[in-house]
């Protein structure tokens, strides 16, 4: 059975098909359009969460972005993309890997959710989602100023990752890069990668990559743009 990636637009199933084309996997996409914004009916009803992403594999279904990419590496990978106990950098790689959904990813969450309250920017509570963002960002940037790539000098799924965090879900929370160099010059390099080139002209060709790598935040997604 090949293995099947359900895939909404602008989501972090990004992730699955990147992983899947830097490994030259033979799969199965299925793609969904948002409605307008949320899942539509028909990938809710994939997985008792109805959350992006989900897989399918022989017989089996997957849901959690960090579980797919596991998943995928170990059973469709041979391990590749991935840094095993005793490698110099693998402590990094285990860091980074969860730091994306574990850190990163929840951070921008709350502050976009405050935002889209209309929490005012010196209200306690906004300031400190504010000063987290921040934090998140400063750290992940002295981190580029002397790696290549988040675990070291080898790409690995930990860059898969924590690259939507930076790119696709900064349409829906409009975050500012400009003053993070490292962190920019380093998506640079994402976006010359052949495999991440193939992954969103299949997944999402209606995005165009280089508004998701500029400093300033990309346009933000369809009804959401009212509110930007």
């Amino acid at each position: 059975m090949v293995l099947t990636i359900h895939h909404l637009g602008h989501s972090q199933s990004d992730r699955c098909l990147w992983l899947a084309e830097e490994l030259g996997l033979d799969y199965k996409m299925e793609k969904y359009d948002r409605s307008p914004m949320l899942s539509p009916p028909k990938y809710l009803a994939l997985h008792p969460i109805g959350a992006a992403p989900v897989i399918e594999d022989d017989g089996l279904k997957i849901a959690e972005s960090g579980a797919c990419l596991e998943y995928i590496i170990n059973v469709h990978g041979n391990g590749r993309l991935a840094l095993k106990p005793g490698h110099k950098d693998y402590t990094e790689y285990l860091y980074w890997f969860h730091f994306a959904n574990g850190t990163m990813q929840p951070a921008m969450g709350r502050y976009m959710y405050v935002r889209w309250a209309g929490v005012a920017e010196d209200n306690n509570m906004a300031s400190r989602a504010k000063n987290k963002i921040d934090q998140v960002l400063t750290f992940m940037d002295q981190r580029l100023a002397k790696n290549t790539w988040l675990a070291g000098e080898q790409f690995t799924a930990a860059d898969i990752m924590c690259v939507f965090s930076l790119t696709g879900m900064r349409e829906f929370s409009q975050e500012d890069l400009s003053k993070y160099t490292n962190i920019l010059a380093y998506l640079q390099r994402v976006i010359k990668r052949e495999g991440y080139q193939r992954a969103m002209n299949r997944g999402d060709p209606d995005i165009d990559i280089n508004t998701l790598v500029q400093g300033p935040p990309p346009p933000a997604f369809g009804p959401l743009r009212a509110k930007a």
